[in-house]
């Protein structure tokens, strides 16, 4: 006779850390998302003491190459009114915005066409600077 209780140890796995874990990853990865902008043109912008916040419809890019770009796309001087008038009709804002990026390296002539672009088109437009005067 065998009065002798027979004990099983079954395996457990816990999975308790594997939720902490999981949400931690989560969070990270929609901060991450939230600050990555793939519609950068890389830039060097002029500094300046104030700062003006405006309404992006249309940015328009000038890099240190004097080229330049609506959104990502680089378009020529001479097609840069039709890409504005694209852009700005795609918008369907009221009051729509341009812009305008311009590299430390870009001329002045081609920031005054760009003005004068948005002007033709009745369209307010920014100069963007970087916000430390300072430097």
């Amino acid at each position: 006779m065998n009065l002798r209780k027979t004990i099983r140890e079954r395996g457990e796995a816990h999975t308790s850390a594997l939720n902490d874990i999981l949400f931690i990853l989560l969070f990270f990865f929609l901060i991450i998302a939230t600050l990555a902008n793939p519609n950068v043109v890389k830039l060097s912008i002029p500094k300046a003491n104030s700062d003006t916040k405006a309404k992006q419809t249309v940015v328009v890019s000038i890099d240190d190459k004097q080229q330049f770009f609506v959104g990502t796309s680089p378009v020529t001087p001479d097609a840069l009114q039709q890409m504005l008038t694209e852009s700005i009709s795609k918008s369907q804002d009221a009051e729509p915005t341009i812009v305008i990026n311009a590299d430390k390296q870009a001329t002045a002539d081609n920031i005054v066409a760009v003005m004068r672009a948005a002007q033709a088109l009745k369209v307010k437009t920014v100069l963007a600077v970087d916000k430390d005067g300072s430097k």
